[in-house]
């Protein structure tokens, strides 16, 4: 049987390889702390859960939807300058399947065969994913250390920057942890307008920032809106991860650009799901605050103890996700954690599944309470890694 050669472009999904090797343990009876993928463990708030039960009770709501309700629309409209104080307009918003299904969709209708992108490595692959189904070819700049793990754009050449269609920027940033400082949108605004580049940019955890620090939007810069969007979820923030409520926000040729693609394709979000993100939008946000506050105590879980038995002490300023680098000098990411699930039962990812500077790093999720941290710690401390 023939398939597209499109698939070639995608390599293996790595957390299947670890998820195998997870069920083989345990059926020897070994103790896990599964730290790899990115699965809230929280519960999702009453009210969110009621407008969805309630909303599918009715049948009129198990139609197809078409469109995004005009009160979503305003309710993201309305949350937007309560939260960020940001104003948009309804034709700066629509729905998508979650960041991903947004993200993956993109590059196919920003980009013709041979564009150049922008993306950051170490990033989430599938800002890759998306640029290649457009058909165009990555340019990586490097999130490293020396720059706090955050864009650097005058390290970008210049005959690369000139020939760029868009640049996706992450921040609070998955993988790596890093969260946007003082400035930073500014110089990125000025060198797309400068390059005539769009910025994507990815704003999934917002509300997953710690050290007192508040999460803002891109869009609250100066001439941002003027040369990109903005994918904001409800995933993290709300634990409706499963859901897929997500939203991409800003200049409203993207957005026009975005709906007329997925129009082909799609009859539009489950009118209960969509019922689900208003309530959360215009809800209480109690939950949202006292979950970063818990996130916290894991990150803090994790890093101190990390760095207590021998480890750098990892970076972890947002998002549920702390990036460590591997200890010892070693570089080989994938062979370190698999060493890691067989000897101490902790499963974390890879780095190097990120992109080529993520090697010598891996990830681990806070999807466990800072008991159960302090437990995965333990564990690499006895096994001696």
């Amino acid at each position: 049987m023939k398939f597209s050669k499109r698939l070639d472009l995608f390599g293996d999904e790595i957390f299947a390889a670890l998820n195998d090797r997870q069920l083989e343990l345990e059926k020897q009876g070994k103790k896990i702390y599964n730290m790899s993928v990115g699965t809230p463990d929280f519960h999702t708030p009453d009210h969110i859960k009621k407008a969805l039960i309630d909303a599918a009770a009715d049948d009129q709501n198990w139609r197809y939807s078409l469109r995004d309700l005009p009160e979503l629309l305003d309710a993201v409209c309305t949350y937007y300058k309560k939260r960020f104080d940001v104003e948009i307009t309804p034709d700066m918003v629509m729905t998508v399947y979650g960041s991903q299904e947004g993200m993956g969709h993109l590059g196919m209708a920003l980009c013709d065969e041979g564009d150049v992108v922008l993306l950051p490595d170490p990033c989430y692959p599938v800002f890759a994913a998306g640029s290649k189904l457009g058909g165009a070819v990555p340019y990586y700049y490097p999130l490293v250390a020396e720059h706090d793990f955050l864009p650097f754009v005058k390290d970008i050449p210049e005959d690369i920057a000139r020939k760029a269609r868009y640049m996706v920027v992450s921040l609070p940033s998955n993988p790596v942890g890093s969260i946007a400082v003082p400035g930073l949108y500014e110089e990125i605004v000025a060198f797309a307008k400068k390059y005539d580049i769009l910025i994507i940019h990815d704003n999934a955890y917002s509300d997953i920032i710690f050290d007192g620090v508040e999460g803002g939007s891109f869009l609250a810069t100066p001439g941002a809106r003027e040369v990109g969007v903005e994918f904001f979820s409800l995933s993290k923030s709300f634990n409706v991860t499963g859901a897929r409520i997500s939203f991409l926000i800003g200049n409203p040729e993207i957005i026009a650009a975005l709906k007329k693609l997925r129009s082909q394709i799609d009859f539009g979000m489950f009118l209960p799901i969509q019922k689900a993100a208003i309530a959360a939008l215009e809800g209480p946000l109690d939950s949202v605050k006292e979950q970063c506050r818990q996130y916290q105590a894991r990150r803090d879980a994790l890093c101190d103890g990390l760095a207590s038995i021998g480890w750098e002490k990892p970076n972890g300023k947002g998002t549920m996700f702390v990036w460590a680098r591997i200890p010892g000098g070693r570089t080989d990411s994938m062979a370190f954690c698999m060493e890691l699930m067989e000897k101490a039962g902790v499963i974390v990812t890879p780095g190097a599944s990120f992109g080529p500077h993520g090697e010598g790093y891996v990830r681990f999720a806070l999807v466990l309470p800072p008991e159960k941290i302090k437990e995965a710690v333990e564990a690499i401390r006895v096994s001696g890694i």
